[in-house]
């Protein structure tokens, strides 16, 4: 299989299986990605998703040497993405484990991704500069919309390589954790989101990323829909009990 899906409830940890190829992605592994997250979100225990890639690199974008081969990416406009699950629009969060490259369409991957932990040795690029290929999965739009502007046009116009403490100072990558141990803190950071009111945490989540295309009277419309339907859900009274009950005084984030 060119993707494995570990699952250890709540936590469903898709992994990129072609280390041959650094984890390059080919039309096959693009379709059991977009099976494995479509996977991930019919399942109703799962609550958070962990991609990451199989023997120390997360992606280093569409596999060139099979389009030959007839084993080349999806180009088409309608239905999935030519890596797979860039055109996805999950209700539940995914957190990019990143080690090694990310780069190109594994850049685009790792920028769709909600939360970014990357090892201290990662590297990101638009590598694909060098040889005319595209962006062609969101990495024109996520990109400036993460970084700013004249950031994300110095990584596309370039391709330069990029370190995760230069990725960290811009906000593309979340945290900086050791080598070796991404999935690991991935994992770890997803079970703690797991464990906060997940319809407000996901309602939350959904306002923010559909605000881009609205005014600000607009958005903030919108941003009251999306609270409403949480307040009307009652998940809050049981959040205030726990509150009354001494539950997250002082900013406390402990379950006590």
């Amino acid at each position: 299989m060119a993707v494995l899906i570990e699952i250890e409830y709540p936590i469903y940890t898709i992994i990129i299986n072609n280390p041959e190829v650094k984890n390059a992605v080919d039309g096959i592994t693009a379709e059991e990605l977009a099976e494995a997250f479509r996977g991930f979100e019919r399942d109703n225990k799962a609550e958070v998703a962990v991609l990451c890639g199989a023997n120390g690199t997360f992606c280093s974008g569409a596999n060139l040497k099979v389009i030959t081969q007839g084993r080349g990416n999806r180009v088409q406009k309608e239905g999935d993405g030519p890596m797979g699950s860039t055109r996805m629009e999950l209700s539940k969060p995914v957190i990019a484990a990143v080690a090694g490259y990310a780069v190109a369409g594994g850049l685009e991957l790792a920028i769709w991704c909600d939360i970014r932990i990357v090892e201290r040795s990662a590297i990101f690029g638009v590598f694909n500069r060098r040889f005319g290929v595209p962006l062609i999965d969101g990495g024109t739009i996520r990109l400036p919309r993460l970084i700013g502007l004249s950031r994300a046009l110095d990584m596309i116009l370039t391709g330069r390589p990029i370190t995760a403490e230069e990725a960290y100072s811009w906000g593309l990558a979340n945290r900086i954790v050791d080598n070796g141990t991404s999935r690991h803190e991935a994992e770890k950071l997803g079970r703690k989101i797991a464990k906060f009111p997940k319809i407000c945490m996901r309602n939350d989540r959904m306002s923010t990323y559909n605000q881009f295309n609205l005014s600000l009277k607009e958005a903030l419309a919108k941003e009251f829909e999306y609270g409403l339907k949480t307040l009307e859900s009652g998940e809050y009274l049981k959040g205030s009990e726990a509150f009354i009950g001494g539950k997250g005084k002082h900013g406390s984030f402990l379950n006590k």
